[in-house]
């Protein structure tokens, strides 16, 4: 048996592995499955160009076995093997890895793969970084390699190590070509000589690698990774089932995605949207359901970088062997790899969206309750790179849809005759918002308005000036044109003229209180309405900003009152007789218009102005 030291600062190399490097020690099987998969389809390669080998291939597996007595944890592979040489070089150096030096080989080879072949697509190998092996020292205080070598007349050879300073090497005793690890754990690892806890791990992250994978000589892993499959070849159970064992959802999905890119960005992927939101899908920690594999070998449980937020209640799987990770394989680097996937992902998930809301508006506005207010967090989140299919992929409710959802090029192909603009109100009072007496004008002209009741909308509208030419307007701010029906009624023009003195002396009274009074052409049923100034914050998007605990400054409204409304009318012609004492009555129309928008800034105030009331109303009876 000859010993050999360890290249110069290994010792500490191994300490950062073992220790530092990996967050959860089982990741240890994974690793040692990765680099049993990788061999064998080096072994795979290998035999299109030597028929011996081809010969000998059998039926290769990766074979995990354990025994509880010696402690020991073994994995065997009939793979490509090692020479003793190669032994050395890749086990006696830390981060040399020969998996990235075949992968560099095959990729210069092309040529030499089955066209169309799947089995020939081999360039992605994972073990790229050359330390997964020696995260079974996590788990094990030795380590003995029993490996021999395709290559023809090659010995077998033995490796042992504690993960100190250096490791043994000796003749082997393996009869065939392929690679035996076995692990000496430690007291504080025998949890892993256990049948359930081997199948649960192997599960977990290499389900689809696309060798046989045997517990105890029982197959633990899937026959074939769904995704790696031409879409025309899948039926929609096979789907269906997939997406359950994937996302643990009991029910179908409402959408799927399947992707295989090829050319200079080669990845595949099979995504979902389910039919309901998951209660937590809101919370800030919620973790997307998107996992991200190598050949076919899980790397993450959750890639969030591999889709914006708004899309985070897309669930599936993205195989994609460019992408850079850290050395631990845990983290994704944000390298241009992964922000071109990540942006060809979008788009191909939105143009997925537009096609099932054209051909399908049920399903869309199914979609739509469950998901809507998350992706219109792309309209601010996504900046320009997909905000017009996003807008056309925007429902509201509106003034005229009872309820229904309707589309932004729906509304316009609608808007009444004399309507130049669409029409928006924004309001989180979503049991009351339909009837907000802001929307009395437009009721009566016929005129849609878009009802705006999700927080995230006003950001929406911030983003959004315009849908196809013409123009988005708050049903808030600014003015109403004036009905023409207004304008040719003469008991309407006269009650307007007679307002116009009270509307003066109520700027003066409220003063502080309000911006300004005007005559409002909004209103047809209530007496006062509180409207936003044009250019300024409006109201709703300070009430929200207030409950997120946002300092922001009190914006001061509109006053606007109804000139034909029996109250205005009598306080208008109380005022023009030169009455005094008619200061609680102005405030009570400003009260009006608070609570007729679900807020009272003077409570107090309020019951004194309306005790007032109430007692000349008594007097008068």
């Amino acid at each position: 048996m000859e010993s050999h030291r360890f290249e110069a600062d290994v010792r500490q190399i191994l300490h950062l592995v073992t220790h530092s490097l990996y967050s959860d020690r089982e990741i240890f099987l994974r690793e040692l499955v990765s680099n049993a998969s990788d061999a064998l389809d080096r072994a795979r390669f290998e035999s299109l160009q030597r028929s011996d080998l081809a010969d000998s291939l059998g039926e290769p597996s990766i074979r995990v076995t354990f025994d509880k007595e010696a402690g020991t944890l073994t994995l065997s592979d009939d793979g490509i093997g090692m020479t003793r040489e190669e032994v050395v070089q890749h086990l006696g150096t830390i981060a040399h890895s020969g998996t990235k030096a075949f992968a560099a080989r095959l990729k210069a080879t092309q040529q030499a793969k089955a066209e169309g072949d799947e089995s020939g697509d081999d360039s992605g190998l994972i073990g790229q970084f050359g330390v997964g092996f020696y995260s079974a020292f996590m788990v094990a205080d030795k380590v003995v390699v029993q490996t021999r070598s395709a290559l023809p007349d090659s010995e077998p050879v033995r490796w042992e190590s504690d993960g100190g300073e250096a490791y043994a090497l000796d003749a082997g005793s393996r009869d065939s070509r392929g690679t035996e690890v076995t692990l000496h754990l430690r007291e504080d690892a025998a949890d892993f000589l256990d049948v359930a806890k081997l199948r649960g791990i192997i599960t977990k992250h290499s389900d689809f690698v696309s060798w046989p994978i045997l517990v105890d000589g029982t197959r633990v892993n899937q026959e074939r990774a769904l995704w790696t499959r031409a879409p025309s070849e899948i039926t929609d159970e096979e789907y269906n089932a997939f997406y359950r064992h994937v996302s643990n959802d009991w029910q179908e999905p409402l959408i799927r995605v399947h992707l295989r890119i090829e050319g200079n960005l080669q990845y595949q992927a099979l995504l979902f949207v389910p039919k309901h939101r998951p209660y937590e899908l809101d919370r800030l920690d919620y973790k997307v359901g998107i996992k991200l594999y190598q050949k076919r070998v899980k790397i993450l449980d959750s890639a969030d970088a591999l889709l914006p937020r708004f899309l985070r209640f897309v669930s599936g799987i993205v195989d994609a062997p460019e992408v850079d990770l850290n050395m631990s394989r845990e983290l994704l680097q944000q390298t241009p790899v992964l922000q071109a996937i990540k942006k060809q992902l979008t788009k191909r998930i939105l143009k997925r969206f537009k096609d099932v809301s054209n051909s399908d508006p049920a399903a869309w506005s199914d979609f739509w309750k469950e998901f809507g207010h998350i992706l219109k967090e792309g309209i601010h989140e996504d900046g320009e790179d997909n905000k017009d299919t996003l807008t056309h992929l925007l429902r509201f409710k509106t003034t005229r849809s009872n309820g229904e959802l309707r589309s932004l090029a729906q509304v316009k192909a609608d808007l009444a005759q004399g309507q130049d603009e669409i029409w928006y109100y924004t309001s989180v009072d979503k049991e009351r918002i339909g009837a907000a007496p802001v929307l009395e004008g437009f009721r009566k002209r016929g005129w849609e308005v878009l009802l705006m009741d999700d927080p995230v909308d006003e950001w929406v509208v911030m983003n959004i000036r315009e849908f196809d030419g013409t123009k988005l307007k708050s049903a808030m701010s600014g003015e109403l044109p004036e009905d023409k029906t207004q304008e040719e009624d003469p008991i309407a023009k006269a009650a307007r003229d007679n307002a116009t003195p009270l509307v003066s002396w109520m700027s003066g009274t409220l003063t502080g209180a309000v911006a300004s009074v005007r005559v409002s052409t909004r209103l047809t049923d209530s007496p006062s309405v509180l409207v936003d100034q044009e250019g300024g914050m409006g109201a709703n998007l300070e009430r929200i900003l207030k409950a997120a605990n946002q300092t922001v400054p009190a914006a001061q409204r509109v006053l606007e009152i109804n000139p034909e409304h029996p109250m205005v009318k009598t306080l208008a012609r109380l005022n023009g007789e030169g009455k005094t004492g008619l200061e609680p009555f102005a405030r009570l129309l400003l009260d009006h218009a608070a609570i007729a928008e679900g807020r009272l800034d003077d409570p107090e105030g309020f019951a004194k102005r309306l005790q007032a009331l109430m007692e000349k109303a008594a007097s008068a009876m």
